[in-house]
């Protein structure tokens, strides 16, 4: 045979239907979205006491959503504290919906190989923020959220692309925990109202 590889390639008698399931899948897609839901209620929206803080997830793909690339959540910062401390390669847009405070953000030198490098530069920078502003983190910055208000809480809706997820780069790293953290509290209407009323 003309092609030198011929001994090796023919090897295996493994089959599988894998590009019939990828045709499977885009027939079986409209049908699967036409019962995902383009409208979520506050009801459906899961609270989650985090080591990132305490949430309410608005999109994410473990709900019955038809969004596919966005995942969103709001966090509740109590007065005068702070959300934990992470670092992640997808880039993060904040809307501050109310309150005041600022964020702490540390840039870092990146080598993806097999697996992430990563470095913390020396220079952490601090940006100011209130009601109405956006917040925007850039890929792999390590970042954090302060509350500036000793006596009101501050409220902010996270929104990052999971499209890096999907493409295996989902380097997600929690570095310090928020100090509201406990894992044995089950969030509540009744527990956030005492937050926001402390």
């Amino acid at each position: 045979m003309a092609w030198g590889e011929t001994s090796v390639w023919l090897d295996g008698v493994e089959n599988d239907a894998l590009y019939q399931n990828m045709l499977d899948d885009a027939e079986t897609a409209a049908e699967r979205d036409a019962v995902r839901k383009k409208i979520i209620t506050p009801a459906e929206m899961p609270w989650e006491m985090s080591r990132q803080g305490i949430l309410k997830h608005l999109l994410n793909e473990q709900m019955n959503t038809r969004m596919e690339t966005v995942d969103a959540y709001m966090q509740i910062i109590p007065p005068g504290s702070r959300s934990g401390k992470h670092r992640h390669l997808a880039e993060e847009c904040l809307y501050v919906l109310e309150g005041r405070g600022y964020d702490l953000h540390q840039d870092c030198v990146v080598e993806i190989t097999d697996d992430f490098h990563w470095k913390p530069q020396d220079e952490v920078q601090r940006f100011e923020w209130e009601a109405g502003d956006i917040i925007y983190v850039p890929p792999n910055t390590i970042h954090q959220h302060f509350n500036g208000d000793p006596d009101r809480p501050a409220r902010l809706i996270s929104s990052t692309n999971r499209i890096f997820k999907h493409c295996g780069l989902n380097d997600l790293e929690q570095i310090e925990v928020a100090p509201e953290y406990d894992p044995g509290v089950t969030i509540t209407p009744d527990y956030v109202r005492a937050l926001l009323r402390a």
